[in-house]
């Protein structure tokens, strides 16, 4: 257990320490979900692992954060909201680098609109050129549309197959229209592996 940021408690308050310890350990039971399902189909590849990982995060978060906050469904998924932050699972990397060095696949999807729709501000205002750019899909209207929901958190992690969970952070980040990589405004170590 390590100390609980002024950050962690000017948001979740009273229940900062205890979420600095369920979270890594809802994603280390995910990792070992996954690390086990690709055990047990004896793929080449990290299919498996992959898709595993991806969909025991949310399950693994759900159950473990179910008496601190409420559910929310955000595409057939269950996040958390708990303190009116919606807590998001982020795998950022496959090997030990820093959240600093975060960035999505995509600059469109769902992740970068909710990423924009509830992170912070943005640090610098956009030049309005007057161009058209694509244009976001709207999948969040449920989300933002419930009552309490003030944020987001993000949960972003290192992990892969051989390694496990490596560093996990908390934290809020804006992502620039149009950009993949993630601005830090807040992160905060959750669980950090001494190599």
């Amino acid at each position: 257990m390590g100390s609980v940021s002024q950050w962690a408690n000017d948001i979740f308050g009273e229940l900062a320490r205890e979420l600095t310890d369920i979270i890594p350990a809802c994603l280390l039971r995910a990792h070992d979900r996954a690390r086990d399902g690709h055990e047990g189909v004896h793929t080449q590849t990290l299919e498996a692992y992959g898709h595993g990982l991806y969909a025991a995060q949310y399950e693994e978060l759900a159950r473990g954060l179910d008496p601190y906050g409420e559910p929310l469904s955000l595409r057939g998924r269950t996040v958390m909201l708990v303190k009116g932050r919606v807590l998001y699972p982020l795998r950022y990397a496959k090997r030990d680098v820093p959240v600093t060095t975060a960035r999505l696949r995509n600059a469109f999807g769902l992740r970068a609109e909710l990423i924009r729709q509830l992170g912070p501000e943005p640090m610098q205002q956009e030049l309005d050129l007057g161009l058209e750019g694509p244009q976001e899909s709207k999948t969040l209207p449920e989300l933002l549309t419930q009552p309490g929901v003030q944020g987001l958190v993000l949960l972003a992690y290192a992990c892969s197959k051989e390694q496990g969970v490596m560093r996990a952070e908390w934290g809020i980040a804006e992502l620039p229209r149009g950009g993949r990589d993630l601005l830090w405004h807040d992160h905060h170590p959750l669980l950090s592996r001494q190599k």
